[in-house]
């Protein structure tokens, strides 16, 4: 590769770059789904219910969602360096505020100003990774970022049950503290101006009927709970689909749109977005009802159901920059499909064979599903990149994103629902364990149907390297 050049002409050192891009992200992305494991010492902590503790999860993800869209414009409007290093220090800010704090409240402050910052960074990344690579080499460099999407959400679990195991929650916000002020610092020298500036008008009807995305995830977090008012659900719902819809309207309208979504126009990236989509629904499944699995069936403690998803997460974290570059070298399509495969083959085994599985199949099968997902997740953010024209780049990284993280938080949901509904319609009529079984069969059966409907969109890929769509 030539000696990569910034927009003032001066020559820098592409691999510093990208691996302290890595780096932020990265520690960004394990707080994303590291909190999990410490709800039970949160709870104590601050005298607050598992309801409201859940919301330094679901607030997390609802904050994150709405800030996703945003991104083209800052990447357009402000010089990346900049972006980057306050992006940075609104995350550290956010971690030290809940270190320091004493109620659960400012807490939540901290955990929102946390989201903004990777709400910001998780398609920012993509955009910035993708305009400075090659089309050629594009695939093994969104490898090594799916080793941050997809190692980190899978061994964010494990890393804050490793901490807790040894300190309080509080020394968790330490490490993150401590890892993003060095990245911060580096970042400094190492990251430069990429990413040409396009002056625009930030719609603030945009801004706000982007909030019906909020709107839409909360109504979808509370499928399968207990105590709540459906009659105001259902009105909230509407308001929020009515909102997204004027958004999606106004992309059309405006001569500067927020997110530009003329790249749903674009066959092969729509199909990009359902795999990521599909994909990233199997690995977060895997993550949250793999561990509920080994210790209602299996009597596992939670720290040993947290190191369970290590062998999952190891081979995750290996095959996402191979699978890039085998996608270089063998095709999208050949790369995706059988990563699809892998999918499909885990949830069949689930579902085919009856009774208690092992703790070393549950293993096998986590591995194969979570293996599948490094061939599919970044090969089609990927191959949907080099479906655009590059100025639709960061607009096509922030639709995948957004609906990647919508349609993996209606994956939790709907895996929750079914099995607390599968589990109750039984448990009347047979064991308690045998119920429970029940449930976690219907799940398997139902993400095995979602599998296959993402092998068909594999299927139908056309592989994409050699024709791009005009702008």
């Amino acid at each position: 590769m030539a000696q990569p050049i910034d927009l003032q002409g001066r020559s820098y050192n592409h691999l510093a770059f990208i691996w302290t891009l890595l780096a932020g992200t990265f520690t960004m992305s394990i707080s994303q789904s590291s909190l999990s494991t410490a709800y039970p010492t949160l709870m104590r902590y601050f005298g607050v219910p598992a309801s409201t503790v859940q919301w330094l999860t679901t607030g997390f993800m609802l904050v994150m969602v709405v800030m996703m869209p945003v991104s083209p414009w800052l990447l357009n409007n402000i010089r990346f360096p900049v972006l980057f290093v306050s992006v940075l220090a609104l995350f550290d800010i956010g971690t030290f505020i809940i270190y320091l704090a004493p109620s659960f409240g400012l807490m939540m402050l901290g955990r929102v100003m946390e989201a903004m910052a990777v709400g910001i960074m998780f398609p920012s990344y993509q955009t910035v990774m993708l305009r400075i690579t090659p089309e050629k080499q594009r695939g093994g460099v969104m490898g090594m970022a799916g080793l941050v999407m997809g190692s980190a959400l899978a061994v964010g679990p494990i890393i804050s049950g490793i901490v807790l195991r040894y300190t309080t929650w509080q020394g968790l916000f330490v490490v993150f503290m401590v890892v993003i002020t060095i990245v911060f610092l580096v970042a400094l020298k190492t990251i430069k101006d990429v990413m040409p500036q396009h002056e625009s008008h930030l719609d603030y009807w945009s801004v706000i009927s982007s909030v019906g995305f909020i709107g839409i995830l909360y109504v979808v977090n509370q499928i399968g709970k207990v105590n709540v008012n459906w009659g105001w659900m259902t009105g909230l719902l509407i308001v929020s689909l009515l909102a997204v819809a004027f958004f999606v309207w106004r992309q059309f309208q405006t001569t500067t749109p927020l997110l530009d979504l003329r790249v749903l126009k674009t066959f092969n990236f729509d199909l990009a977005v359902l795999l990521t989509g599909t994909s990233y629904i199997a690995l977060i499944v895997v993550t949250i009802i793999f561990p509920l699995y080994y210790q209602e069936v299996l009597g596992m403690s939670p720290f040993a159901s947290g190191m369970a998803l290590v062998p999952g997460a190891v081979v995750l974290s290996l095959l996402n920059p191979l699978t890039g570059k085998l996608a270089d070298h063998i095709g999208f399509k050949a790369t995706m499909l059988t990563g699809m495969s892998m999918i499909v083959l885990g949830w069949l085994w689930l579902t085919l064979v009856s009774g208690r599985q092992s703790l070393i199949a549950m293993i096998l099968i986590a591995t194969l599903i979570e293996g599948g997902n490094a061939f599919v997740m970044m090969p089609a953010v990927t191959l949907g990149a080099n479906s655009l024209p590059d100025q639709l780049i960061s607009h096509g990284t922030a639709v995948i994103t957004t609906v990647r993280q919508i349609l993996g938080s209606t994956g939790v949901a709907v895996a929750t629902l079914i099995l607390a509904m599968v589990t109750a319609s039984h448990i009347k009529v047979t064991t308690h364990l045998a119920a429970t079984m029940s449930g976690y069969h219907a799940v398997f059966l139902t993400f095995l149907i979602v599998a296959v409907v993402g092998w068909i969109f594999a299927a139908i890929l056309r592989d994409g390297r050699k024709t791009k769509a005009a702008a």
